[in-house]
């Protein structure tokens, strides 16, 4: 896999894949040397923690890469219908089986779009159809987001954070 750095001179599409994938990697290292307890620790007031972190990313790939593209609706997706209900955890969310599933969606999600153009319009989301190039904007917007609070988290429980470089 090529670096940002090296996408410079690529197609913009690569580039929008490029830039994603360093964002999901960063978020899928967040869980590393971590125990259970530790990445399911409450740690600020809202559900916010660290495996709800990837649990959420891996809920906001199958909204835009599965909805958006084939229009299913989230309960056939097996998708809540609330974001906020994507990142509550069960006795069977482990640091594995949350990893394993955000990795699977990522895949699915690259898949999903390999054939599209960036001007092409995605019919599924609630707003109307949308271009693919809004969507991977919107997906690195929010997945900056989150690694943003993973990193915080991770510094709240005293480890330092190399999950983005400058």
């Amino acid at each position: 896999m090529i670096s940002a750095d090296d996408a410079i001179n690529e197609p913009l599409p690569a580039q929008f894949e490029v830039f994603l994938d360093e964002h999901r990697r960063a978020l899928h290292d967040c869980l590393d040397d971590l125990t259970e307890e530790q990445v399911r620790r409450s740690l600020v007031p809202s559900r916010t923690t660290l495996l709800g972190l990837v649990k959420h990313a891996t809920f906001v790939e199958k909204v835009w890469f599965d909805e958006a593209v084939s229009g299913r609706p989230r309960l056939s997706i097996g998708i809540p219908e609330n974001p906020d209900e994507s990142f509550v955890l069960d006795d069977l969310d482990t640091i594995a089986s949350v990893r394993s599933s955000y990795l699977t969606a990522c895949e699915s999600s690259r898949r999903a779009v390999a054939d599209l153009d960036l001007d092409d319009k995605l019919p599924g989301n609630r707003r109307g159809p949308v271009p693919l190039r809004w969507v991977y904007l919107h997906m690195l917007r929010e997945m900056a987001q989150h690694c943003g609070h993973a990193d915080i988290l991770r510094e709240q429980l005293g480890l330092t954070s190399e999950l983005g470089d400058a």
